[in-house]
């Protein structure tokens, strides 16, 4: 009777000659968190900085509302304040139109540079993990090739 041959043993040992090295994954975990975390904090800072101007210019659209419907003596005096409303409101809204626009290039900015960084690193580790693994692969095949 033949004896079948113990695959699992062999397996081991070939495994063993050619170790993987997960503090790559590691550091493209660590890597990719990094990122992430810079890219939520413009988000969020973009985000406020919105809402503030949001906020500012509800407070003063109200406020000439306010101002705008007041009882007025006489009835062109309505037409004068709905004119100056108008007016007031369509000049706040293009300098609040402007406000966003300069936060929208703000992220749009931020972003590109953490992103040509974040490609800048990845090519670099990438690189230096394409060495390392050569390196091992190749000891470890000049190891293997030794034991015979």
């Amino acid at each position: 009777m033949a004896k079948t041959q113990d695959f699992s043993a062999i397996m081991k040992d070939m495994m063993g000659a050619f170790p993987v090295d997960t503090s790559a994954m590691e550091d493209a975990f660590k890597s990719t968190a990094s990122l992430n975390e810079k890219l939520s904090g413009v988000a969020l800072e973009a985000a406020g900085k919105s809402a503030e101007i949001s906020s500012k210019w509800t407070k003063e659209t109200l406020a000439k509302m306010t101002e705008m419907s007041k009882a007025k003596a006489e009835p062109a005096d309505y037409a004068k304040a709905a004119t100056d409303f108008a007016s007031a409101s369509a000049e706040v809204a293009a300098e609040n139109l402007a406000a966003f626009a300069e936060i929208a290039k703000k992220v749009q900015t931020e972003t590109v540079e953490l992103l040509m960084a974040a490609g800048k690193d990845a090519a670099e580790d990438a690189t230096a993990a394409v060495k390392k693994a050569t390196n091992d692969v190749t000891a470890a095949a000049k190891k293997a090739t030794a034991a015979k």
